[in-house]
């Protein structure tokens, strides 16, 4: 009877199915971040400075979020995978326990070092004295998310995706609807004191996170019963010494952390140097530029990464299960159906933000609408980030951890070399950190994209991964430019880009199909993708 139950109530998802449900819950995380992104740069005392003392004392937290905590899911995914492929269920477990352990150490010594060390960052790393009490409310978060992070990625390695998609979803909810009440708190306490309306909006990301582990902590206790049962089934392996089970795991977690590492010291180049070269020259002004580039321009070429982080995360417990069982059909298939998809998404993103900048941005910060060319130039790392962002997961399902690392370490060096040489030029300023961002993503890219070629043989048809995407994508750019053009002659810019992105959505979905970009076995990997090719076959848009 137990046994049937636990049939009924453990579904592993397929590799398609995990891929939608995080893709779906980053929908809704950006959408959230987005609402809140809008709320505090038009809440009237906040603005684009508050942004820059906000995302100062972000970016600190997120350096040392990735170094406890960041690259953590992936590298227990990989580790749990493996030893699932092999039926050693009890492993998995006793991966999972360790880890928990280990990196609630790791959480605590984080939290405590960004709480102690925030009056000495905020004054002498960042120059930005306001953002200290922001770094001090932020410092609790690292220990929850550090705990949270080895839960998700035990669940990732069992493919089953439900718990990190929900806990990151209601973890953006309670953030998003937590800031607006404790900035409008500190508004109605300090009439828009605009250093305690930043701390009050960290409060609520502590918060949010403390909210998003207590959920996870719930899930697993109902869904332990059943894993209790799977863990009872398969041989008994060679049990392995907790020194060494930590020391594989850090093995592994270390060169992805690294990874996450080198993309938060990516954003921090800007915090350092931004503000930090500009001031001599045009003062206070520098902070409203900071302020632009990370608190609108970021998070807007950030959203599309949202459809793409699903297949870097499934991937590589897909990929690290399929190398131990030496599927290597099974491996190219996942990288190759992947990389189109990531291709397909990216394009379309980065030619439409470039193209409408100033459209998108009059639509969205209509109280502070400022940094069209900057949003331009960024919207180029869209492509770049996305393709790499995907052969990373493949790379670190592989067991090449140290590639990603590596590509982003001459990725960073390249961009604090781009914003040093161009940042303090007359006429660039902040748009040489934009530019730098592309170098960066560029060089990053190059580097893991030619490791992965080396390393497999994929399924790479030129026509139908590069040439077709590009002809889809001119196509919806030209309709959707003129359309935009011609309404904003009559109505404003506004609706026109409303309009114009509605269009291109349409255009660029009609012609995915009449290309035929995707195989007959891509769609048949998809959700009832059966029905999906009969009806195209119907249309006669296949044979």
């Amino acid at each position: 009877m137990t046994l049937t139950r636990e049939k009924k109530r453990v579904r592993k998802e397929t590799f398609i199915q995990g891929i939608l449900a995080l893709m779906f819950s980053q929908i809704l995380i950006k959408i959230f971040g987005v609402v809140q992104t809008l709320y505090l740069t038009n809440r009237e005392g906040f603005g684009d400075k508050g942004n820059s003392i906000y995302m100062n004392g972000y970016h600190i937290y997120a350096l040392l979020l990735a170094i406890s905590s960041i690259g953590v899911p992936n590298a227990i995914a990989k580790l749990v995978a493996e030893r699932l492929a092999v039926g050693d269920n009890r492993g998995a477990q006793r991966v999972f326990r360790i880890a928990l352990v280990t990196f609630a150490v790791i959480g605590f010594i984080g939290t405590s070092f960004l709480f102690l060390g925030a009056k000495y960052i905020a004054n002498i790393i960042l120059c930005v004295p306001e953002a200290e009490f922001t770094i001090k409310t932020l410092s609790p978060a690292i220990f929850f998310v550090a705990m949270s992070s080895v839960m998700r990625g035990y669940f990732n390695g069992r493919q089953e995706m439900e718990a990190t998609s929900k806990s990151q979803t209601f973890e953006q909810i309670f953030k998003t609807i937590l800031t607006i009440i404790f900035v409008e708190t500190a508004v109605i306490l300090t009439n828009k004191n605009i250093v305690v309306m930043a701390a009050f909006a960290t409060i609520a990301t502590s918060l949010a996170t403390i909210l998003s582990f207590i959920y996870l902590i719930k899930f697993y206790k109902r869904e332990r019963k059943y894993i209790s049962i799977r863990n009872g089934k398969g041989a008994i392996p060679e049990r392995s010494s907790v020194r060494s089970v930590v020391k594989n795991i850090l093995a592994v977690s270390i060169p992805i952390s690294l990874s996450s590492i080198l993309s938060s010291i990516n954003k921090n180049v800007d915090s350092f140097t931004v503000v930090r070269l500009l001031k001599p020259k045009i003062g206070e002004e520098a902070n409203v530029l900071y302020g632009i580039l990370s608190g609108k321009v970021d998070i807007l070429t950030s959203m599309p990464l949202a459809f793409n982080i699903a297949f870097a995360t499934a991937l590589v417990p897909a990929i690290s299960a399929a190398r131990i069982k030496k599927d290597n059909e099974t491996i190219n298939k996942r990288i190759s159906f992947s990389l189109l998809v990531t291709l397909l998404i990216g394009l379309p993103c980065t030619i439409g933000m470039l193209v409408f900048a100033e459209g998108i941005l009059k639509l969205l910060f209509p109280s502070a609408s400022s940094g069209t060319i900057l949003l331009a130039i960024s919207a180029l790392t869209i492509i770049f980030t996305a393709l790499a962002q995907t052969i990373n997961g493949a790379l670190q399902g592989l067991g090449k951890v140290r590639v990603p690392a590596i590509a982003l370490g001459c990725g960073v060096i390249t961009k604090i070399i781009a914003n040093v040489l161009l940042i303090p030029i007359n006429g660039i300023y902040a748009n040489g950190a934009a530019i730098g961002s592309v170098l960066c993503h560029i060089v990053s890219f190059t580097i893991v994209y030619a490791t992965l070629r080396k390393t497999v043989k994929l399924d790479f048809k030129l026509h139908r991964l590069i040439i077709r995407p590009l002809i889809a994508t001119t196509i919806m750019t030209v309709i959707s430019y003129i359309t935009y053009i011609f309404i904003n002659q009559f109505i404003g810019i506004r609706i026109a880009t409303i309009v114009a992105i509605a269009i291109a959505v349409v255009v660029y979905g009609i012609s995915i199909i009449a290309l035929r970009i995707f195989s007959k076995e891509d769609i048949l990997m998809l959700p009832k993708g059966d029905k999906i090719y009969g009806l195209l076959v119907k249309l006669r848009i296949y044979a």
